[in-house]
């Protein structure tokens, strides 16, 4: 229960750290005394974070939470299908998230410590491996693993790096499939 409260004070504590760095802008077509709040993506992060934290259905500290213009990614593991729902149904009513990606993955408390060391190594291997490729030379691609399911995030000079990466993550032993979220650099 201590716990509970502390991290409840904490992310209270986050929340009004963040409302007094949000900017705030004047809009020409709005009259001067008008102001509107600018969302930004690290404060649908924190409010994302804090309701999974006051959400008794979700433990909190399993969800991973990041927001890219607006749209919302989960990632992590939980204990059951119905948290995974709930998580997604809680991002989707926060103010500000355009979208919400659900890539978290429902794996049960007493073979989490197990997943969790296993996912450790693919990551790791992933990452040597794209290191080691000729083309992915100098790429800047973020590794994560969830479960055995590799994600791949970042930009890359062409569709042919792209897949490349792709295919640099399936060949690791353990993997059970890769999410390519990399974007091509415009010329």
């Amino acid at each position: 229960m201590k716990t509970r409260y502390a991290i409840m004070l904490c992310a209270a504590m986050l929340l009004v750290a963040a409302a007094v760095t949000v900017p705030t802008y004047v809009f020409a077509d709005q009259p001067a005394d008008s102001t509107k709040k600018a969302v930004t993506d690290s404060w649908i992060t924190a409010k994302t974070k804090i309701a999974l934290f006051a959400d008794g259905r979700v433990k909190g500290r399993q969800v991973n939470v990041e927001t890219k213009k607006g749209d919302v990614i989960l990632r992590g593991k939980v204990d059951s299908a119905e948290a995974k729902s709930a998580a997604e149904e809680i991002a989707k009513g926060i103010e500000g998230a355009k979208s919400v990606k659900n890539e978290l993955q429902v794996v049960a408390p007493e073979a989490r410590e197990a997943v969790e060391a296993k996912d450790d190594d693919i990551t790791k291997r992933v990452k040597q491996d794209i290191a080691k490729a000729k083309r992915l030379k100098g790429a800047d691609i973020d590794v994560k693993t969830n479960a055995g399911v590799v994600s791949l995030a970042g930009e890359v000079k062409d569709i042919m790096t792209s897949a490349e990466a792709s295919w640099t993550a399936w060949k690791v032993p353990g993997v059970k499939s890769v999410k390519n979220d990399l974007t091509v650099k415009k010329s």
